[in-house]
């Protein structure tokens, strides 16, 4: 009997824990499947089954592919940029320095605030008539009139993408550095007696000792900014006619302004698909090479 108990004991500790998941996560997830196949109301009434329809809408609309391309270009650039400049902040955080504990704190600030007042603060700064931007430039005589940041929706996307960045950057700071922190001394001490120099101990040593860390921090970010929707909302709502649109603000125009819940269904599992083949597809490969 007592056998059977430590058996069982483990997964009655973790059953309260499937229980939330199959309620908040599986049971959603599959209401959403059904409703991309399903022929949905206005009010969000399934009406019967509409087989493919849904998605055949959405892949004949005009907007689906200029939208699927700017979720593409601010993904890759928002992890791959903030993945660069992190690593590189948390090598510097790393060392030992006068007022490490407070840049630390700097750091970590635009991850501590909501998403909405930091894309509330970046619009706030590119403003044409009275950014922040503008003001501190004329008043340091750089510039003699005010300049219109945004001037297409590709400028706007882009400044977007910085602010992305900018909140972005400190999840991997710290992500890296606790891996960095974790790596024995000894490792460098031994290279520095064979002769090695800093690129040698940083490709040789940190970069492979730190890959975990990576791997959590980039597929962390992959799915966080792919399903990212405060920031493009709050300073542009996709506008104009979509050209900074993302998928997830897509979908939600779709449902909540256009009232084809259908369709948004069906854009959230293409959505669902498509990160997941990149996440695993990600993860096997750098599995694959932490195991060669």
């Amino acid at each position: 009997m007592k056998k059977k108990w430590r058996t069982a004991e483990p997964y009655l500790w973790i059953l309260p824990s499937v229980i939330l998941m199959a309620i908040f996560i599986i049971v959603p997830i599959f209401y959403v499947f059904k409703m991309a196949v399903s022929d949905v109301s206005k009010t969000g009434k399934i009406r019967g089954f509409a087989g493919f329809e849904n998605f055949s809408s959405v892949l004949s609309d005009a907007s689906f592919g200029m939208v699927m391309k700017n979720t593409l270009i601010w993904t890759v650039a928002v992890v791959g940029l903030s993945t660069i400049l992190g690593f590189m902040l948390a090598l510097i955080l790393n060392n030992k320095f006068r007022g490490r504990k407070i840049a630390r704190a700097i750091v970590v600030f635009p991850w501590a605030t909501t998403l909405v007042i930091q894309a509330s603060v970046w619009n706030f700064i590119i403003n044409t008539d009275y950014g922040t931007l503008n003001t501190l430039l004329l008043r340091l005589g750089i510039i003699h009139q005010a300049i219109n940041w945004t001037p297409t929706p590709a400028a706007y996307f882009a400044w977007e993408i910085a602010c992305g960045i900018f909140v972005t950057i400190p999840f991997v700071t710290f992500t890296v550095l606790s891996g960095l922190q974790s790596i024995d001394n000894s490792f460098y001490e031994a290279a520095t007696v064979d002769g090695a120099n800093y690129w040698q101990k940083l490709f040789k040593i940190t970069i492979p000792l730190v890959r975990p860390s990576l791997t959590v921090s980039t597929v962390l970010n992959i799915i966080y900014v792919f399903n990212s929707f405060p920031i493009i909302w709050t300073m542009t709502k996709g506008d104009p006619a979509n050209h900074t649109d993302t998928l997830v603000t897509y979908l939600y125009k779709l449902a909540f302004y256009n009232g084809r819940q259908g369709e948004a269904a069906a854009v959230s599992v293409i959505g669902f698909l498509f990160l997941l083949i990149c996440a695993s597809a990600y993860m096997i490969s750098t599995l694959k090479k932490e195991g060669k």
